[in-house]
């Protein structure tokens, strides 16, 4: 490998490595509580090495942002090989919990964890990608009257948040009144509930 590689990868990994450590402090302590300076000493650098990296800690919120919905949309993308809409509509829900389940940090910041978020205030494009997905699904059911007829958005709203309701409660902990031994068979089992409920 020669320096020129060696030095990209090293650039590569240090961005990486402020990219985890912010994830954790802003999920961990908020992200008004979060500076720069606390950052650079979680990694142990100091803070202009950061500023090498991102102008600040909204750079940072929104890196994260684009990384965790550039992972969700990755998934998404499967859906495409269904051609029945309730179909792909049942599959997007599975994927949606399972990103949410196995990257629960990303999914904090994505949709629960509150911030000023300036550069993603200007441009959510990585988000909407994600919404489209399920609005042009949405579309497509009530077209083919494959679930109840109503309102477009608030039916694309209805589905968004029984996922979402399920996702927050399991990644916050709240669902302590299922037994160790039986939650993921109840994870499963709430999987093929959602995926059913709009059914006609």
């Amino acid at each position: 490998m020669g320096i020129a590689e060696r030095k990209e990868r090293e650039k590569k990994q240090m961005r990486e490595l402020i990219l985890q450590h912010a994830m954790q402090l802003f999920v961990q302590e908020g992200f008004g509580n979060v500076s720069i300076r606390k950052i650079a000493e979680r990694i142990e650098y100091s803070p202009a090495t950061i500023y090498l990296y991102f102008s600040d800690k909204d750079a940072i919120f929104h890196q994260l942002h684009i990384d965790g919905f550039t992972k969700l949309v990755e998934r998404m993308k499967v859906v495409r090989e269904l051609n029945d809409p309730l179909h792909r509509l049942e599959k997007l829900g599975n994927i949606y919990i399972d990103f949410g389940l196995e990257h629960p940090e990303y999914y904090e910041l994505m949709f629960i964890l509150r911030s000023p978020m300036k550069n993603v205030e200007k441009k959510w494009s990585s988000g909407e990608s994600a919404y489209d997905v399920l609005r042009e699904t949405v579309a497509l059911c009530l077209e083919q009257g494959k679930i109840p007829a109503g309102h477009f958005e608030a039916a694309t709203i209805a589905i968004w948040s029984t996922v979402h309701g399920f996702v927050s409660l399991a990644i916050r902990e709240r669902l302590k009144m299922v037994p160790d031994q039986s939650r993921e068979a109840v994870i499963q089992a709430v999987k093929q509930y959602i995926s059913t409920m709009f059914h006609q």
